[in-house]
């Protein structure tokens, strides 16, 4: 049994490796071409359409967990810029990542990688403006944020590779952990206990999951290898997808920071948006 786990872990680890490396590297080096500065401009008082469709490119290039987001949140309120958009910002930011898109692509198809993007995109779009609808905007305490990374330019091979190197010290880890913990539910957990308790189709194990799912401090990176492996063992997508969008989308550290900068009625909002958008999801891929 060990013998299977430790077989089936270095076969995760040496793809999500290659994939990561090449994809992250790739990315970084393409970063240099986006004008940052030209894309905030849209993020005050430009077309609905444009600014919300600027917020998830934002947030589609700038690789962030949860609690990592808010730091750039308070820039964007600092800046004043548009309510609604810094709420796209701040639900789409976690959960869309170009690098980890493409190993969901990989790793579990890419049907489900575009069902994935597309329905966090305009959920994310959808819960931002409605927020904005609702006056929550109100609910922003003063903040004051200090610092910041200057852009590279261009093609740079150089900052690139040291890009990737930093993104490999950071979220890496965190990939392998995912790795280890599909592995050993492989390996270990039996198929037919998963099955009989994970693998129905009854509708409430989604909204569970996505309950569960939002406590935990989870990256994107770390559940993808285990949703696989999940996956293949026979629970249901549906359920799957509830606790990868919620552990994703909110954390209990990412609470707490967002207590710093928000009043209680948006921090209570924002972990009931993200409930709602897991929830929703999981719904979805259930239906189809």
């Amino acid at each position: 049994m060990w013998k299977e786990v430790f077989t089936s872990f270095l076969s995760i680890a040496f793809e999500l490796t290659l994939l990561f490396f090449i994809i992250s590297f790739v990315i970084s080096l393409l970063q240099g071409l986006i004008p940052y500065e030209k894309m905030e401009r849209y993020l005050f008082n430009s077309n609905k359409i444009v600014g919300a469709s600027v917020a998830i490119l934002l947030a589609f290039i700038t690789p962030f967990c949860s609690c990592s987001t808010i730091p750039i949140v308070v820039g964007m309120l600092q800046k004043k810029m548009r309510f609604g958009y810094v709420m796209i910002f701040l639900f789409a930011s976690p959960v869309l990542d170009p690098t980890i898109l493409t190993l969901m692509g990989a790793l579990m198809g890419w049907k489900v990688a575009a069902i994935y993007t597309l329905l966090t995109t305009m959920l994310s779009i959808i819960i931002g403006f409605t927020l904005e609808a609702l006056g929550f905007n109100s609910a922003v305490k003063n903040v004051i944020v200090s610092g910041g990374k200057q852009q590279v330019k261009g093609f740079n091979l150089k900052h690139a590779w040291n890009e990737t190197i930093s993104l490999m010290k950071t979220v890496y880890p965190f990939l392998i952990i995912g790795a280890l913990i599909g592995s050993l539910i492989h390996g270990v957990v039996p198929t037919e206990f998963i099955t009989t308790y994970l693998g129905g189709n009854q509708w409430w194990l989604i909204p569970v999951a996505a309950i569960i799912g939002i406590p935990l401090y989870i990256r994107l990176s770390t559940m993808i290898p285990i949703a696989q492996i999940m996956v293949a063992q026979g629970v249901a997508l549906g359920p799957v997808m509830a606790i990868m969008i919620s552990s994703t989308g909110a954390s209990l550290p990412e609470v707490t920071l967002l207590n710093s900068i928000f009043h209680k009625r948006l921090v209570g909002a924002f972990l009931l948006s993200v409930f709602i958008m897991s929830t929703l999801s999981g719904t979805i891929f259930y239906l189809i």
